[in-house]
């Protein structure tokens, strides 16, 4: 296996595809090689290619959690969100580019069965445990989005630039598909670059987890109020972070048997949410 070291993001970009894959802290992308879920011939290591650290409202997408979840000038929805996803030496490792295009921790897809995003015909989730599974989205594919961040940047109304477009954080997701198993619409040779977090009148980011630390969201739940009114986005609840008007929507839950417990979980930290940011001056 080749390591390139690119010194742009023009050099990193030519450099992606025909089976390089992107590396930048390495805590996800490490893994999943190992565990021969993701094949590369090639690795592309970004530091030197995409910008890293904070500029008013704009982040590189080199910037790691753990820079984030300390600097002032994050919104707290942002900062509690890295500050809860894994641990302290995970979070000086991974970048914010790099969480935003987690994987799915479902393990009949880490355990390499012919599931429905690797390609296969049915969603083993459907008929077997899946405790960890989807309420929302989850027709053809049970599985549930990872990223505490990613949910935080859609409630925030993020906005990334890549090395080929702008685009809302939220339209980096898609649902997988018969026509498109992933579930992000990055292109192969498309890196992120930065994200403009627009600054909230209020925002926070709640969590229920199987550990008091380190683990990932059975249910997330970031809200934030600005101008425009009160957006909320949900990690751990569909195959990609999910967006709901207000608690209300949880009564369109399409809970398996095993997540109908995530419902209500959902219920109360959106309540519990939506109360933190009713009156809170700009955070």
């Amino acid at each position: 296996m080749e390591l390139l070291r690119p010194s742009s993001a023009d050099e990193a970009k030519a450099a992606l595809g025909n089976g390089s894959v992107a590396l930048a802290g390495g805590t996800e992308i490490v893994p999943l090689l190992r565990e021969g879920l993701v094949h590369a011939d090639t690795l592309v290591h970004l530091t030197d290619a995409v910008p890293r650290g904070i500029d008013g409202t704009t982040i590189g997408a080199g910037t790691t959690l753990a820079e984030l979840e300390v600097d002032p000038q994050i919104p707290q929805a942002l900062r509690q969100a890295c500050s809860l996803a894994a641990s302290p030496q995970l979070r000086s490792m991974g970048t914010l580019g790099g969480n935003l295009l987690q994987a799915t921790r479902c393990w009949y897809w880490r355990l390499g069965f012919d599931c429905w995003l690797h390609g296969g015909e049915r969603c083993f989730a459907k008929d077997g445990a899946h405790r960890e599974h989807a309420i929302f989205g989850n027709e053809l594919c049970a599985s549930a989005h990872p990223s505490d961040v990613a949910a935080a940047l859609v409630a925030l109304g993020g906005t990334l630039r890549t090395t080929a477009r702008e685009l809302p954080v939220a339209e980096l997701y898609r649902l997988p598909s018969d026509d498109a198993r992933n579930t992000t619409t990055l292109a192969p040779d498309e890196l992120i670059l930065e994200v403009d977090v627009p600054v909230p009148d209020a925002s926070t980011y709640l969590k229920a987890m199987d550990r008091r630390k380190w683990a990932f969201p059975l249910v997330g739940v970031a809200a934030v109020r600005s101008a425009g009114g009160i957006r909320i986005a949900l990690a751990g609840v569909a195959p990609i972070p999910w967006t709901v008007d207000a608690a209300t929507a949880l009564d369109d839950a399409t809970p398996l048997p095993g997540t109908a417990y995530k419902v209500e979980i959902a219920r109360v930290l959106v309540r519990r949410a939506l109360e933190e940011v009713a009156d809170r001056p700009r955070t």
